[in-house]
């Protein structure tokens, strides 16, 4: 009999040692967890972008706990408004958000109305094929159309349509995430309230862009002459609008000959009963 209840009192006997141990360890060697820094990680999105500058909503959170006068408790791009506001009185602070912003995709390169040079058939990613001679498209400043925007959103706000990435703005957040994933650097972050933008980013000479683009900014200036409000200018062979200026009143929309002026229209305000 002692045979069998030797073994079973050592099992019992370790296990009651290890557990002692580690009820001192976890006692002893137990990381302080900061209150305030649980309070507001609870109050952020939990979607761990990055777009505040810090590694995920944890550290952001630790670095407001820890600093609340010196890091901004704005930094929350999905959060916005409601979550700046959120933290500021938490913290106790004045939290006045900047105005929203919201991707837009500076190509309108589309399937018909640009050309490939090349049938690509490796793996299809832009930020891979951007390493074989810049992309299949005849356009090397264009977008190229795998979507590696597409996978870094987190929003369902981006997607592509006939060969470009499109955006969503009802649901961008304006996180920055497909403008960081996008090898080209063709999707700038622009004010929600803006609703213009010039959707190309060729830089080359206009006979070469008629050459490879149907609709390409080919530097004539018609949109600058049209501008009341000194708002777009071309520069490296690119028309670009000023946000701060630009009144979203569409004169260079109408003026461009190459319909490369996009004009976001209006949401209508839903009526009410």
């Amino acid at each position: 009999m002692s045979a069998f209840i030797t073994p079973v009192v050592l099992v019992v006997g370790i296990g009651l040692i290890s557990g002692i141990i580690l009820t001192l360890a976890a006692r002893f060697m137990a990381v302080p967890v900061d209150e305030t820094a649980s309070i507001i990680r609870d109050a952020l999105p939990g979607a761990n972008c990055g777009a505040c500058g810090y590694a995920g909503c944890d550290d952001y959170a630790a670095a407001l706990a820890g600093d609340p006068q010196g890091v901004s408790p704005t930094l929350c791009i999905p959060g916005g408004a409601t979550v700046a506001q959120a933290i500021g009185e938490i913290l106790g602070v004045d939290a006045e958000a900047d105005a929203p912003i919201v991707a837009a995709v500076m190509c309108d390169g589309r399937s018909h109305l640009t050309r490939q040079d090349m049938d690509y058939q490796g793996y299809k990613t832009c930020a891979s094929v951007k390493q074989f001679f810049g992309g299949p498209n005849s356009c090397k400043h264009a977008c190229i159309g795998f979507g590696d925007c597409v996978d870094a959103c987190q929003y369902d706000a981006i997607h592509i349509c006939d060969g470009i990435a499109l955006v969503d703005r009802d649901n961008c957040t304006g996180c920055t995430m497909c403008s960081k994933a996008c090898p080209q650097n063709i999707i700038d972050m622009i004010p929600a309230t803006n609703r213009v933008f010039v959707a190309c980013s060729s830089k080359d000479p206009a006979r070469q862009t008629r050459d490879v683009c149907e609709v390409g900014c080919i530097a004539c200036r018609l949109c600058e002459k049209a501008c009341k409000f000194d708002a777009i200018h071309v520069n490296d062979n690119v028309a670009k609008i000023d946000p701060e200026k630009c009144t979203n009143c569409g004169m260079c929309v109408k003026a461009c000959p190459r319909d490369i002026i996009t004009l976001i229209p209006k949401q209508k305000k839903a009526q009410t009963a």
